[in-house]
């Protein structure tokens, strides 16, 4: 195991977490507002090109927080753009981000109507 990856993946995520709490401690922010702003933030950086160098240096920090997610569908709207044209543009993002969508509905579903935790 790289430990230093790790480390890295570690601070990046939680330099992220400690920004969106200063947000939620020190503006008037809600934090849907928040969690908009970060995936925003990562769809500009992510069609900028400059999201990759996060993703290089931080891994898992970088990909996994919301910012991750703005950046899978700036990547994927900017691709199908490239592949078929303006309506790939609005289709794209959601096509390259399906696979975690469909997970979280899966689970969340699974989580309703499938076991019980106790308490």
């Amino acid at each position: 195991m790289d430990w230093m990856m790790v480390l890295k993946a570690f601070i990046l995520g939680g330099i992220i977490c400690i920004i969106g709490q200063i947000l939620i401690d020190k503006t008037k922010l809600t934090p849907a507002r928040i969690l908009v702003t970060y995936v925003t933030i990562g769809a500009i950086l992510g069609g900028l090109g400059w999201y990759k160098y996060l993703i290089n240096w931080g891994g898992c920090g970088a990909t996994v927080p919301l910012t991750g997610f703005g950046n899978t569908l700036s990547k994927g709207a900017i691709e199908e753009l490239k592949n078929t044209g303006l309506i790939g543009a609005f289709t794209g993002g959601i096509k390259a981000a399906s696979g975690g969508i469909a997970a979280a509905i899966f689970f969340r579903i699974y989580r309703f109507f499938g076991v019980e935790t106790k308490n």
